[in-house]
């Protein structure tokens, strides 16, 4: 049970971040520097809204089937799963959140750049950490 609703926070957070890579961010530059900041902020608070319990529950119950393994899953992707989450939080903490904040006064063309470049980081271990759970479900139910 704990793998499926760990599935399916994965595959909620790998849908969240291809809209923010391939929608979301790119139109930042189209908002305008009127409107910018006021933008920012609002993106950030409800983002954090929407985002944050996803990636509590994903980290949690990634620890836990590290934890306590699933019978038949191999425990060195249990592990990667659980690593890539943290480098996800990791990146997330260290890079797109403070390149959010120094974006908050002003809109900055380098910054936003940097913003969209870095965030495949996220992009891609997202799409990793989904076919996993895909590739542990087809274990245990094939």
């Amino acid at each position: 049970m704990l793998l499926i609703l760990h599935a399916a926070v994965t595959w909620a957070l790998l849908g969240l971040i291809l809209t923010i890579q391939f929608v979301h961010y790119p139109l930042f530059s189209k908002v305008g520097e009127a409107g910018w900041s006021v933008y920012e902020r609002e993106h950030q608070s409800r983002i954090a809204f929407l985002v944050g319990p996803l990636m509590l529950a994903e980290l949690l119950s990634a620890a836990w089937l590290v934890y306590r393994p699933v019978a038949g899953l191999p425990l060195w992707s249990l592990w990667l799963g659980l690593a890539l989450t943290l480098a996800i939080w990791i990146s997330t903490g260290l890079i797109q959140s403070p390149l959010h904040g120094r974006l908050s006064p002003a809109f900055d063309a380098g910054l936003h750049a940097r913003l969209v470049s870095t965030n495949w980081v996220r992009t891609l271990a997202w799409t990793v950490r989904a076919g996993l759970c895909v590739w542990w479900l087809g274990l245990l139910l094939g």
